[in-house]
């Protein structure tokens, strides 16, 4: 089969999805009822994908102030909730059926087929499997179908991390990139040989691990010059059910049309051309619950078009830039927090880290960071604060803080993952 005609199918599958999908909305779901006869939307003349640009918008406000509205089956339908961190704002609850389970799970069987994962593999999952999580559900379910080995072992604890490693030898982990950092000082510290362990790579979740050309961030350089393991990053969220994740090539996260239509749009709600920062805007196909239609995720990232050397000929998804609501103005500065967290992981007299903006006395934007040390000295000081503004050029507020404290600031009561980010503008 030829790429053009791949391609060309995708998209027909894509279209009769999306006219589904549209029926489906305007039978089912009170909010799209409401919206389409409110922008007196014709769901008839949507023939193509290029009739998107004429379907209004749903934003993460209609999630958090119309949650109930969006959900387009019974009570009694609904098999499991989850629910959305709270990063930026209040969570937001989704409903699953039965078939949104089933179509999550090929969504991670898909994503760790993608990053070269397969049934005689063992993953030691270092993440969150309660607490309305559904990444962690997903992770569990896509690995069952592929007939994979699974430790559910959840996050934390480098200790019991690595007495499970070594006694239990799983190929593979699922964890966040910087406590696979907490992993690699506890066994240098205990005398544990990386590169002799049975772990061969890393599926990354929740912090990037590469710049937008691909190349490894400071992160990504920290885990792989210290251990020899192949790095795999995702890009998902709990609203659209599904995942972009990396192949071998770690040239962008996939795209899988058949469960998603993407859209990147610059601040007019334009497509952007490829290699251009835009808004992730995504309508999910086959969610049955609590699907939607051009949702605004507020991240901006770049995509690429050309086929992957993989063989793969779907978009692909640069890391995240930022998120839109999380753009800092600091003093005629330009800020995203991954940039910050970047340049913080860089610094070698910081330990760990978490970032606050806030509102001065006329509406303007501060920057606040709350940093571990390696030690309370002058030198110290000096040389962070050197570091700061040579890459920054402008000074933030620092405020040196103790483990116990960053701990309580990055893990507040119920938190599922590190808070490295304080949003106080809102």
């Amino acid at each position: 089969m030829t790429l053009n005609t791949t391609l060309a199918n995708d998209k027909l599958v894509q279209t009769k999805k999306l006219q589904q999908l549209l029926a489906y909305l305007n039978q089912s779901s009170p909010f799209y009822q409401q919206l389409f006869k409110g922008n007196r939307v014709d769901i008839s003349t949507i023939k193509s994908l290029a009739d998107l640009q004429i379907l209004p918008f749903t934003t993460k406000e209609d999630l958090q102030q119309r949650n109930n509205d969006f959900v387009c089956v019974s009570r009694d339908q609904v098999i499991e909730y989850a629910s959305t961190s709270g990063t930026l704002g209040s969570p937001v609850t989704i409903a699953l059926t039965e078939n949104d389970l089933n179509r999550l799970a090929i969504n991670e069987y898909n994503s760790f087929a993608c990053a070269d994962g397969s049934a005689t593999d063992i993953y030691q999952l270092m993440l969150t499997l309660d607490r309305q999580f559904m990444a962690g559900i997903a992770y569990y379910m896509g690995l069952r179908k592929m007939g994979a080995g699974i430790i559910r072992l959840g996050p934390g604890v480098p200790s019991l991390q690595w007495e499970t490693i070594q006694r239990l030898k799983p190929t593979a982990i699922v964890a966040v990139p910087s406590f696979i950092l907490k992993l690699i000082a506890f066994a240098k510290d205990h005398g544990i040989d990386l590169n002799q362990s049975s772990v061969k790579k890393a599926v990354c979740i929740g912090e990037n691990i590469r710049n937008t050309d691909f190349s490894y961030n400071i992160l990504g350089k920290k885990i792989t010059d210290a251990w020899d393991i192949q790095l795999y990053s995702t890009y998902a969220s709990t609203e659209m059910q599904t995942a972009f994740t990396e192949c071998s090539e770690g040239h962008g996260g996939h795209l899988q049309p058949d469960l998603l239509i993407v859209e990147l749009l610059d601040d007019n709600n334009q497509p952007v051309p490829p290699n251009t920062p835009g808004e992730v805007t995504i309508t999910t196909l086959g969610v049955e619950g609590m699907p939607l239609l051009r949702y605004k995720t507020g991240d901006i990232c770049m995509y690429h078009d050309e086929p992957c050397g993989c063989g793969r000929t779907s978009l692909r998804l640069s890391p995240i830039i930022g998120r839109k609501k999380q753009m800092i103005k600091f003093k005629g500065t330009t800020l995203y927090p991954p940039a910050l967290f970047d340049l913080l992981n860089e610094i070698e007299e910081v330990l760990d880290f978490v970032v606050e903006v806030y509102p001065n006395e006329v509406g303007l934007d501060e920057v606040l960071l709350h940093l571990l040390p390696t030690d309370q000295t002058e030198a110290t000081d000096r040389n962070i604060r050197a570091n700061l503004q040579a890459r920054l050029r402008v000074s933030p507020g620092i405020k040196y803080i103790t483990q116990p404290e960053i701990q309580k600031m990055q893990f507040p009561e119920a938190s599922r993952k590190a808070i490295k980010f304080i949003d106080k503008r809102v």
